[in-house]
């Protein structure tokens, strides 16, 4: 067969068997597969802190404390230690505030940037408790979040709980409906992981609750400390799940600039980690492997596959009438993006269109991920998105 013929294929099927053969592969598998049910009674939670780190996060740091206060979880086994990041708004003067009245809350104030791999570094080593929640200022918890999350850990093997986020303002104008959807997907993907497996991949970084004792410190450049935190727990032979009803509340970002860089920090922090989990590929007919390669890897290398496959189609467009369709195709699916801008730009937006464009924007994002991880992640320290 002819070489072109095989890249054709195989970049094909790979991209296929991640976004479309994998996702249902998976619903298969999980179908009659139960969640942990080895559960804490109510009167037998365990203490935790809740560690987050903020910068300038005035705007929402009251609600969010005040979220975790109202808890159905036991008051007097709640520790909150928040690191404020060199802050340059009201965010210190607010956390002082809520202090003073609530002495479970702990303001830890960094005169210098760390970054949020730094800060949670820092604040884990000032815990006591032996289960810790990492969570972030933006995301609202629901009365039974932390219930929902340390409920599990009677299980001994179970190392990390990940939460639910649900976002919940969308507007026609943006990509929130499209990050929405995008977003509610991959919570599904990643439960039905969890109780396959014991192997979610990458917890939500915004809400997920971890046994101290197998909490891994993050070097200095992986951007992503989620996904880094929680695929050492897989190395560690315990389990990562996520529990659906674990619920937290997120705007979502509606300016699809805001969430090219959000996604571009995201890529080049995952690339990063490709490198530092890479054994992990060598294992595929395992549970872990198999998710990591299928949900992740593939994707990572979603802008070279399309390449590839692009490439592949031009040069056999010759050859065929079959090729010849599936380029004129290919251009088409191309073209979308650029109708929707052009649309957009005198009010007219068509969800599915904006469909396209956002999943485009998400490769060109990788793209750039992966060309700022060659030239070296030089700082931990990121502009939060705006919302």
């Amino acid at each position: 067969m002819n070489p072109l013929h095989i890249i054709f294929w195989a970049s094909l099927l790979l991209i296929v068997h991640s976004y479309v053969l994998y996702p249902w592969l998976l619903h298969l598998i999980s179908l009659g597969k139960r969640e942990n049910e080895d559960y804490y009674d109510e009167d037998a939670y365990p203490p935790v802190t809740i560690l987050m780190s903020a910068y300038n996060e005035e705007k929402v740091i009251a609600a969010k404390l005040d979220s975790i206060m109202a808890s159905a979880y036991p008051p007097e086994k709640i520790t909150v230690i928040t690191g404020s990041d060199a802050s340059t708004d009201r965010t210190n003067e607010i956390l002082v505030a809520y202090a003073e009245k609530d002495p479970r809350v702990k303001p830890v104030i960094f005169n210098e940037r760390r970054g949020k791999p730094g800060v949670i570094n820092h604040l884990t080593g000032k815990t006591r408790d032996a289960y810790i929640i990492m969570t972030d200022a933006n995301v609202m918890f629901h009365r039974q979040t932390i219930p929902r999350l340390m409920r599990h850990f009677r299980n001994p093997e179970i190392g990390i709980v990940g939460g639910n986020v649900i976002n919940e303002t969308v507007e026609k104008n943006g990509v929130s409906i499209q990050e929405k959807a995008f977003m509610s997907r991959e919570i599904l993907i990643k439960y039905r992981e969890g109780i396959t497996w014991g192997a979610t991949i990458g917890v939500e970084g915004s809400v997920y609750a971890i046994r101290k004792e197998l909490y891994t410190e993050v070097p200095r450049g992986f951007a992503v400390d989620d996904f880094f935190i929680s695929m050492n727990v897989l190395r560690k032979r315990k389990q990562v799940i996520l529990d659906i009803n674990a619920v937290t509340y997120e705007d979502v970002p509606n300016l699809m600039s805001e969430e090219y860089r959000r996604k571009v920090r995201i890529a080049t922090g995952n690339y990063r980690n490709l490198r530092y989990f890479a054994r992990e590929l060598l294992t595929p007919w395992k549970g872990a492997s198999f998710a990591y390669i299928s949900h992740k890897v593939i994707r990572w290398l979603g802008p070279f596959i399309f390449l590839l496959f692009m490439l592949s189609n031009i040069m056999l467009c010759s050859s065929h009438q079959f090729y010849e369709y599936t380029l004129w195709g290919l251009f088409g699916a191309l073209c979308l993006p650029i109708i929707d801008y052009f649309l957009s730009k005198i009010g007219i937006h068509i969800v599915f269109l904006r469909f396209v464009r956002h999943f485009v924007t998400m490769n060109i994002a990788l793209l750039h991920g992966f060309i700022n991880n060659i030239g070296g992640i030089r700082k931990d320290v990121w502009q939060p998105t705006n919302r």
